[in-house]
């Protein structure tokens, strides 16, 4: 039996993220200003492609993520990012004392921050997924990091940074142990997703007790015009 985390986009939709799901027949995807991300199902056919275009509209650019499904003829591949994913087989997750829940009110703050340091996609409603915490340095937010994909079972830690004066501290450490904490309280697994070629993060990821699960590639197509 396959896992939701061979196909996290899709299960997240399908799943405990189906509020947020704009859906053609079998496709499925986050609003654009919540995530960039298309789920596709495990077996998809012409028709699901078809259900793409009508979702996204001619010469729209969508991103499937974690799926191994190639686009037909006639569309464009922009972009093919290998990744990592990596799930938790003994993070020392810890609340964090100093780490105080974001919300709608600190996305332009986390816009700032995100835009500085490059995390990956961050849009201004992606803080509705889940819980993010930051750690504030004189009022200002200076480190991040939250959830985004929720497969059944388990739950992304995403954008982790830490803005570039106060590196070196630990922050974003301690913030993953306690947005990881967080996921256990609920009964459920913490996971990752880092491009391959960021080897210091994962090998960061890995010293937490994250360990690689699989290497699913994040490709970039346009819809024919």
């Amino acid at each position: 039996m396959s896992s939701p985390l061979d196909n996290p986009t899709w299960t997240s939709l399908a799943g405990p993220h189906a509020r947020f799901a704009e859906r053609a027949g079998r496709v499925l995807r986050y609003p654009e200003d919540v995530a960039p991300f298309l789920g596709l199902p495990d077996d998809p056919g012409e028709q699901d492609w078809r259900d793409v275009a009508a979702l996204a509209g001619p010469g729209a650019t969508v991103v499937v993520a974690g799926g191994t499904a190639r686009p037909p003829e006639g569309w464009e591949v922009l972009e093919v990012l290998p990744g990592v994913q990596l799930v938790d087989e003994g993070v020392a997750a810890a609340a964090d004392p100093e780490a105080v829940r974001l919300g709608p009110a600190d996305v332009p703050e986390m816009l700032d921050l995100v835009a500085r340091t490059k995390p990956g996609p961050f849009r201004k409603r992606t803080v509705e997924l889940g819980t993010y915490l930051g750690i504030r340095r004189e009022g200002a937010l200076v480190a991040m990091a939250g959830e985004r994909l929720h497969p059944p079972g388990h739950t992304e830690i995403s954008a982790v940074c830490t803005d570039p004066a106060f590196r070196g501290q630990g922050l974003g450490t301690r913030l993953v142990h306690a947005v990881a904490a967080g996921i256990r309280e609920r009964g459920e697994t913490p996971m990752m997703h880092a491009a391959a070629g960021n080897t210091s993060a994962i090998r960061l990821y890995e010293s937490l007790g994250f360990v690689v699960r699989w290497r699913p590639n994040f490709v970039a197509v346009r819809v024919p015009a």
